[in-house]
């Protein structure tokens, strides 16, 4: 079991930058693949990045890639995701999640067990 809160998001303008947080407790942070997901406004929730436990393998999705940077902090059981260059269509709840898939299959949202309740970042045009 472990225990995600996200928080940073907010409103901005198209082109600002916004960095979000996810401290986690329970068990061992660093023990987890950290994923990123978002769901917009009647949309799907969403893949946008992850980042392995040793920090070896950090993906994204080609929507954000070039935008999004995506770092953990084990001492702090922390994860963020740094975004650069927003835009309107960003606009989304962005959830944390935690769990133990690799490679392609931390991908997919149903492959993590643990969830944050979700921070909205809102971008005005």
């Amino acid at each position: 079991q472990v225990q995600l809160v996200e928080s940073g998001g907010g409103l901005v303008q198209a082109g600002d930058s916004l960095t979000l947080s996810c401290s986690a407790s329970g068990r061992s942070f660093s023990d987890y693949t950290m994923g990123w997901f978002r769901q917009g406004s009647g949309k799907e929730r969403e893949f946008v990045g992850y980042i392995s436990k040793l920090n070896g393998d950090i993906r994204y999705a080609d929507s954000v890639t070039g935008r999004f940077t995506i770092s953990r902090d084990n001492a702090k059981n922390t994860v963020f995701v740094q975004m650069n260059n927003l835009k309107p269509e960003d606009t989304a709840v962005y959830y944390c999640a935690a769990g133990v898939a690799l490679g392609r299959y931390a991908l997919n949202h149903w492959n993590y067990p643990y969830w944050g309740q979700g921070t909205q970042v809102t971008v005005s045009s």
